[in-house]
């Protein structure tokens, strides 16, 4: 089972716009189809993989027996949706621990979609008549609606002014088609987000020992690893400790890139097996395809790195 993708816009902020589309947040989150088609809840990530255990607080869905729903687990902080928190407890599976985050810092599952309702495949009905839908289920505690908005260009302003990720335009006649990137969504964000394989990594410059930079790659078209350049921002506290674990256990003796990385980024760099994935903030991309102030935000284990091609 897999979720339904969406096209990025052409330009930042270039939504289409008519009466025949909805919009929503873009949620700074991590993508999630609850299933409780089997009689127990299942909470499936964009990659397929079962991250049930790691938000218990979210068990109250398998209240609603025989349903599919798509949406995104995120951790509010200070009323926004902070990825980074988020991370601190994504791939923590130990239930005294993660009861212990569903205390501490409850996750909230805001639903923007449904596959099934009671044993029904609602896939080929419209958007607005699946929204429909969702308005007459009775969600549990943790468990909120997305909300939807006529004017995108307006709900594009206040996502930017209240710091939020940025919008998605829907095609209100569009069916839900598991798996497929349409054109029948259309996504932008205020700033880039990809994740990215880390390939190489250094240390600080005071000897410290400490995980300075990492470097990134993408697999394009063809499977060459090729090179999307070196991050040292946000490899603070726990995720740089949790990285350097990750990495260090991942030794190789030559450069895995099948593209040159420059002398400067090479220089000191221990390189690694490629199999690593980390989540990325950047301002954007250089016409060589190297991503400008890049930002760690942590590491994904739900998910696969984003092709070479992916803005």
């Amino acid at each position: 089972m897999e979720p339904m993708l969406a096209t990025p816009a052409a330009r930042t902020g270039a939504l289409p716009r008519g009466p025949q589309w909805a919009y929503e947040v873009k949620w700074d989150g991590v993508r999630a189809l609850a299933d409780t088609t089997t009689g127990v809840l299942r909470l499936w990530s964009r990659g397929g993989r079962d991250v049930t255990p790691a938000y218990p607080e979210l068990s109250g869905l398998v209240d609603l027996p025989g349903t599919v729903l798509d949406g995104e687990v995120v951790l509010l902080d200070g009323g926004r949706p902070s990825f980074a928190a988020l991370a601190e407890r994504m791939h923590v599976r130990d239930p005294r621990r993660t009861a212990a985050f569903a205390r501490s810092r409850p996750v909230t599952y805001l639903v923007f979609d449904v596959l099934r309702v009671a044993g029904t495949d609602v896939t080929s009905r419209a958007y607005d008549e699946r929204r429909a839908l969702l308005d007459g289920l009775p969600l549990p505690d943790r468990v909120q609606l997305s909300p939807v908005y006529p004017d995108g260009d307006e709900l594009w302003a206040v996502t930017a002014e209240h710091g939020l990720e940025g919008v998605v335009a829907k095609r209100r006649s569009s069916v839900y088609r598991p798996g497929v990137r349409s054109a029948d969504w259309v996504k932008s964000a205020h700033q880039h987000h990809r994740t990215a394989l880390v390939v190489g990594w250094r240390e600080e410059t005071s000897g410290s020992g400490r995980l300075g930079a990492v470097l990134l790659g993408a697999h394009d078209a063809d499977g060459r690893l090729r090179y999307l350049g070196r991050a040292g921002s946000g490899l603070t506290g726990a995720l740089a400790t949790a990285l350097h674990a990750a990495v260090t256990a991942q030794p190789r003796d030559t450069c895995p890139f099948d593209d040159d990385v420059p002398p400067l980024d090479a220089r000191g760099t221990r390189w690694c097996a490629p199999v690593v994935v980390v989540d990325t903030r950047y301002l954007n991309r250089t016409p060589t395809g190297r991503l400008r102030q890049p930002v760690v935000r942590g590491v994904r284990t739900d998910t696969d790195p984003d092709p070479w091609e992916q803005q």
